[in-house]
């Protein structure tokens, strides 16, 4: 009989890296149809050894564990993942954790800039259960990722999605704007497994890792309703940069830090406000 202990064991060294045991355990409960607490709680189960392999193998050989999976969870989301849209990483909950401790008033309108797999979106309108959104993004193939996110977490009648740049021909105001924008300098070093298996074009962003900050932040004034919140995540090292080019469009905004301490995001409203 093979056991378990065993089979992750080994299946974490031929992975290698800091995550090999958490890929292990989760790739062997994908396999075997269960969560991983199930996993760990009951592991007497049949196991298929050949098929669980060439899941290892294929993390072994850089690609992502959501790929393999086709999910990730975000906030309390279970989500869709495909190639076609950044993988939600738990940084991005921190704009959510900002936009909760900020808002004063419940939104009642939510605004995603480039939204992906609607992560952003969707884990909003799980805590505002009286608001409705949009999430905008350049592919279509990302929004239809997003679409089938929304009708996975039960949010499809309070979530739209539309192609387009940005906030550009978007003619209504909203009381919360969350982005997540590119913001790598096409230069910088990436690891091999998100160089070769994320889309290059949420993630690179022009030599310095502002170019869609430079088209975002002067759309905001006028995507904001009275009173709004605008939340952008940011490189660790943009803040400063980030705050700058929101001045200048009239932006004052805080700088928030993730759980490692890094800086993680901004919050912004208008400069002229009391």
């Amino acid at each position: 009989m093979i056991r378990i202990a065993d089979l992750l064991r080994e299946a974490a060294t031929h992975i290698g890296g800091e995550t090999s045991r958490l890929d292990a355990e989760v790739l062997l409960a994908y396999h075997l149809g269960c969560t991983r607490s199930d996993l760990l709680l009951n592991p007497d189960r049949q196991i298929d050894p050949q098929a669980y392999e060439k899941l290892v193998e294929r993390r072994a050989a850089g690609e992502p564990v959501a790929h393999i999976t086709g999910r990730r969870d975000f906030w309390s989301l279970a989500l869709k993942v495909t190639p076609d849209t950044l993988i939600p990483r738990p940084d991005s909950e921190t704009l959510i954790e900002v936009a909760l401790k900020l808002c004063a008033v419940p939104p009642r309108r939510i605004l995603d800039l480039g939204t992906g797999s609607g992560a952003l979106l969707l884990a909003a309108l799980s805590e505002w259960p009286a608001a409705t959104g949009l999430g905008i993004d350049a592919s279509p193939a990302a929004l239809a990722v997003a679409q089938d996110n929304a009708v996975r977490t039960g949010l499809a009648n309070r979530a739209a999605f539309r192609i387009g740049n940005w906030g550009e021909g978007v003619d209504e105001r909203f009381d919360l704007i969350l982005s997540n924008p590119p913001y790598i300098a096409d230069n910088e070093a990436l690891s091999a497994e998100v160089k070769a298996h994320e889309p290059a074009s949420a993630l690179f962003a022009g030599a310095d890792g502002l170019d869609d900050y430079r088209r975002i932040l002067p759309q905001l004034r006028g995507l904001l309703a009275a009173g709004g919140l605008a939340v952008l995540e940011i490189g660790w090292q943009q803040a400063e940069a980030v705050l700058g080019l929101a001045a200048a469009a009239g932006l004052a905004g805080t700088v928030h830090r993730d759980l490692a301490g890094r800086d993680r995001c901004v919050a912004l409203r208008p400069s002229d406000l009391p």
